[in-house]
């Protein structure tokens, strides 16, 4: 309940209430289904060698745990967080293909996530994505890498796809930093951070990722941190089920590299921060832009109706395709025509 409280608060709050008042039902999150904090299920077998798994541990590659995240890193709540809502939504993972680049958090779903995975060229996955969902429409396709390889060198692949509106589903998650190949300034940087490339401090505005993302186009934008797991994982959820171009930024914590170069090297320090300096988009359009600036805006951004890409693809391609065969079969009329006739 710990978790609980600090994660779901108003849940807590009314949980709380309906033990002072048994006559009043417990609420259901409103997440989901199922409580991510009861997952634990027995193994089959012997009552006496009987032990403990979670239940979710069927959607992982069991030979590549445990992960190598670093101690703190949020990579394994975007993975958690993920795992529930495939449980939640009841999707087979065989229809799913996980797509992903070069980075600490394309570790996420390649190799722990267990479906179909591409692990690409850094800053390329939305575009070896784009390929898969054009030749197999009917798989969920999902790219889930970090802020330099979507935002830095693939900046160009995002905003197009969110352009065009194909039914991808991207999950960014947002550290601020290149933080495996050793903490360089990337784009969503924080301005007057010092990295190992920026050392004094980083004199570049840092990219809005998800106010881009809506600005050209998605159908469904969002912004959560890890330190909110609960309202992630439903965001995550309505983010997969709309059709069109749908993107989740995910703040993450990085206490290694990150947090090295800005004094937050505790990975509680760094969660109670994101705590902090979060405010949810309804609170916020009140508030003037200045006072926002180290802020993080979160909540749905965006969620609206757009004709989507692929849609529009294969309706040309069914036009063209009957097109030909009625062409086609005029000129078979013909050439029998010809050949009853001798001319």
């Amino acid at each position: 309940m710990v978790l609980r409280r600090l994660a779901d608060p108003e849940f807590f709050e009314a949980f709380a209430a309906s033990l002072v008042n048994p006559e009043e039902p417990a609420p259901q999150p409103s997440y989901g289904c199922r409580d991510p904090l009861l997952g634990l299920v027995a193994d089959d077998g012997p009552p006496t060698s009987r032990k403990s798994h979670h239940r979710l541990l069927k959607y992982l590659r069991r030979e590549a745990l445990p992960t190598t995240f670093c101690v703190g890193c949020g990579g394994g709540t975007v993975l958690n967080a993920f795992a529930h809502a495939v449980d939640e939504m009841a999707i087979d993972p065989r229809g799913i293909v996980c797509v992903t680049g070069i980075g600490c958090s394309s570790w996420i779903p390649s190799p722990y996530f267990l479906c179909d995975t591409l692990h690409t060229t850094h800053g390329r996955a939305i575009a070896f994505a784009t390929g898969v969902k054009v030749m197999r429409p009917l798989m969920k396709v999902i790219v889930i890498a970090g802020d330099g390889d979507l935002a830095g060198i693939g900046g160009n692949h995002l905003i197009h796809a969110a352009r065009r509106n194909l039914d991808l589903t991207v999950f960014l998650v947002n550290n601020f930093i290149y933080g495996m190949t050793g903490g360089q300034v990337s784009p969503t940087t924080p301005f007057g951070a010092k990295t190992t490339t920026t050392p004094y401090k980083n004199v570049e505005h840092p990219f809005k990722i998800a106010d881009i993302v809506a600005a050209a186009g998605g159908s469904y934008v969002a912004r959560w941190t890890t330190y909110h797991a609960f309202q992630l994982m439903e965001s995550m959820q309505n983010a997969i089920a709309k059709k069109g171009f749908s993107f989740v930024e995910i703040i993450s914590q990085c206490p290694v590299s990150f947090g090295k170069m800005t004094g937050m090297g505790d990975p509680v320090s760094q969660l109670k921060h994101l705590r902090d300096a979060s405010i949810h988009i309804d609170d916020a359009k009140d508030i003037p832009e200045e006072e926002l600036e180290n802020r993080f805006v979160v909540g749905k951004l965006v969620e609206r109706q757009r004709a989507e890409f692929g849609d529009g693809l294969q309706g040309l391609i069914a036009a063209r395709r009957k097109s030909l065969r009625s062409q086609l079969d005029i000129g078979l009329r013909q050439d029998t025509s010809a050949l009853e006739t001798g001319r």
